[in-house]
């Protein structure tokens, strides 16, 4: 052996030998993983075998699943995706602004700010009771049929007249979201332990202060996961506002579907949607499991 060979064995650190524990762990785990493998496989070819054995499959076939429809529809239904991610851009922040307001309103603890305090309570009472499709019918006609103001208005692409449904409809998803999002950000808010409190109080820090350096922001870290889901909720239920007339990607899949009679197109419209949607659940599931591993608990969900 030479010297180079000695001062590399000199070097290396000894391999570990596994415990048993971590051994039978790894066995335990790949076998986890080939039953989950098999019983996933057969249970989508017993689904698979049972469709397309039943004797209404052929015409479901022709009518859902027609591959040229669905070639010719996908490209122009996808055109209509940025009007979703649009009206979607368009709600969110006004959604965070209007729901921290409520939050705020709903914890304050001053006897002047009770007023406040009832109404972000009846608030987030009313309109998390109330369907959120009904809510955008009521918004999107009732308010539009009051023509209260006159002229047009254009922002991110969307425009139209002060009656127009592209201004009521995400109006009434403001309105519906707002109430769902408060109450994850009041519980966040509820979770920050008075201690937090009392030690900005200590420093000398006003009510105010205690709010916006201390307990927002651990409040907003507890409560991203819940956001996200409440977010992925709202991007799907863009396609509620086609009822007052927006053109979408669902809208778009409806004028396809009776102009051809079939129903591909929402087919087509579904896989648009799963492709936008899955991603961010998945992003989800990566935060709420990084979130939980930070902090060694759980997170509000």
């Amino acid at each position: 052996m030479t010297n180079h060979e000695q001062g590399a064995d000199k070097g290396s650190a000894p391999s570990r030998v596994p415990t048993r524990r971590e051994v039978w762990l790894r066995r335990q785990r790949r076998r986890a993983a080939v039953i989950a493998t098999v019983s996933t496989v057969a249970a989508v070819s017993i689904t698979v075998l049972l469709v397309t054995s039943a004797s209404g499959w052929p015409r479901v076939r022709l009518l859902f699943f027609n591959g040229q429809r669905f070639k010719k529809d996908f490209p122009d239904l996808l055109g209509y995706l940025w009007i979703d991610v649009k009206i979607f851009l368009i709600c969110v922040p006004f959604i965070l602004v209007w729901a921290l307001v409520l939050a705020t309103w709903r914890n304050t603890r001053s006897p002047v700010l009770f007023p406040l305090r009832v109404f972000s309570a009846g608030y987030t009472d009313v309109f998390r009771g109330v369907p959120i499709i009904l809510t955008i019918y009521l918004v999107g006609f009732g308010i539009p049929a009051l023509k209260l103001v006159t002229g047009s208005f254009h922002f991110l692409g969307l425009g139209g007249n002060w009656n127009s449904p592209y201004l009521w409809g995400p109006v009434a998803l403001v309105l519906s979201y707002s109430a769902y999002v408060a109450e994850v950000l009041r519980a966040g808010i509820e979770g920050v332990h008075e201690s937090q409190r009392a030690g900005a109080r200590s420093l000398g820090l006003s009510q105010g202060q205690t709010m916006r350096f201390v307990v927002l922001p651990q409040a907003g870290r507890r409560v991203i996961p819940a956001l996200m889901n409440d977010f992925l909720s709202l991007q799907k239920d863009v396609a509620l506002l086609s009822i007052l007339g927006v053109i979408e990607v669902f809208r778009r899949a409806q004028s396809l579907k009776d102009l051809h009679f079939n129903y591909t197109p929402f087919v087509a419209a579904a896989v648009i949607f799963l492709a936008l949607t899955i991603p961010e659940t998945r992003l989800v599931d990566w935060y709420s499991s990084r979130q939980r591993s930070r902090t060694g608990g759980s997170v509000i969900s």
